[in-house]
C-alpha cells in the first residue's frame, strides 16, 4: 500500500559504536525519503565517530576503524543532514527509543538545532510489529514481506526493510489509518517531552519525571520543593536534549 503523506517521511537506520545515548556514537547512517508523490531520496553515508569502535559493535555492523578513518565526521555532515531532513516526518525500527535520541544528541554535540524535531510525527514500526505480531526486524520481513532481509545490521538493508514492512503493514492491518498522525499515535509507547522518553506528561499536560524517586510527579513542582534536584540532572548522565527540556521547564518558571 502507498503511503498516505502530506510531509516528506525520513525511513531512518543507525549503525553505532554502541547502545548508549550519551556517550557512543553513529559510524553509519541511511536514509530514504519518501515524498509525498512516492519519489524516493536514499543517502547513506559512513562517519568517523572520532572514538575507537568496539570489537562487539564491529561484530553486529562489521564496520571497522578503517572503514570510516577517512570518513567525515558528524560535525562537518551535520547542516547538510539537517537540511535534508527539515519539515520531514520519521520512522524508523525502534527508533523512538534509541535512533532518534541519538541522532538529537549528535545534532546537539555539533552545534545543531533540533527543534525541527518538535514539529515532526514519528512512527516506529517496532512499535506496530510488537502490538501486532511480537518478533524483530529480520522475522518482521519476513512475515510482512515473504523475503529474507540480506545484510542484516548494515544501515541501508534495515531502513529499506523498514520502509517495505510499514507498507506491508498497513496492507495486512486494515485497522490501521493510513496516515501520520494515526501510524505515529499508534506506534508511540506514551507521550513524552523528550527523546529519551524521561519527561512524560499527567492528565493535566504537565510535565512529569518518568524515573526517580519523584517519578510521576511535575517537574515545576519538584524544582520549586528541591532546586537542588535540577543541579543533579545537569551534572548527571543524562542526554542532552533531555537535560535541554528540563531547562526550558526551568527558565519557564521565572
Amino acid at each position: 500500500m502507498k503511503l498516505n503523506l502530506k510531509r516528506p517521511m525520513v525511513f531512518f537506520d543507525l549503525e553505532t559504536t554502541g547502545t548508549s545515548i550519551t556517550s557512543d556514537r553513529i559510524v553509519e547512517i541511511s536514509m530514504v525519503k519518501v515524498m509525498p508523490n512516492g519519489e524516493e531520496i536514499v543517502k547513506t553515508r559512513r562517519i568517523n565517530p572520532e572514538m575507537p569502535i568496539p570489537a562487539e559493535a564491529t561484530a553486529v555492523h562489521h564496520i571497522t576503524d578503517e572503514d570510516v578513518r577517512n570518513e567525515p565526521t558528524f560535525k562537518q555532515l551535520a547542516k547538510s543532514l539537517r537540511e535534508f531532513i527539515q519539515g520531514c516526518d520519521f520512522c524508523g525500527f525502534n527508533s523512538n527509543r534509541f535512533d532518534l535520541p541519538l541522532l538529537a544528541e549528535e545534532f546537539l554535540r555539533a552545534g545543531v538545532d533540533v527543534d525541527l524535531f518538535k514539529k515532526a510525527k514519528y512512527i516506529d514500526v517496532q512499535n506496530i510489529f510488537h502490538k501486532k505480531e511480537e518478533r524483530t526486524l529480520v522475522a518482521a520481513y519476513r512475515f510482512y514481506c515473504g523475503k529474507e532481509l540480506e545484510a542484516a545490521h548494515s544501515a541501508a538493508a534495515d531502513t529499506m526493510a523498514t520502509y517495505e514492512v510499514l507498507c506491508s503493514q498497513l496492507d495486512r492491518y486494515n485497522d490501521l489509518e493510513n496516515s501520520v498522525e494515526s501510524l505515529s499515535e499508534f506506534s508511540s509507547r506514551g507521550k513524552t517531552a523528550d527523546f529519551a522518553g524521561r519527561i512524560g506528561y499527567n492528565d493535566k499536560g504537565e510535565e512529569v519525571f518518568n524515573f526517580g524517586k519523584y517519578r510521576d510527579q511535575s517537574v515545576e513542582a519538584v524544582f520549586r520543593k528541591e532546586p537542588s534536584y535540577y543541579d543533579w540532572i545537569m551534572n548527571g548522565d543524562f542526554p542532552a536534549y533531555t537535560k535541554k527540556i528540563f531547562t526550558e521547564i526551568k527558565l519557564r518558571m521565572r
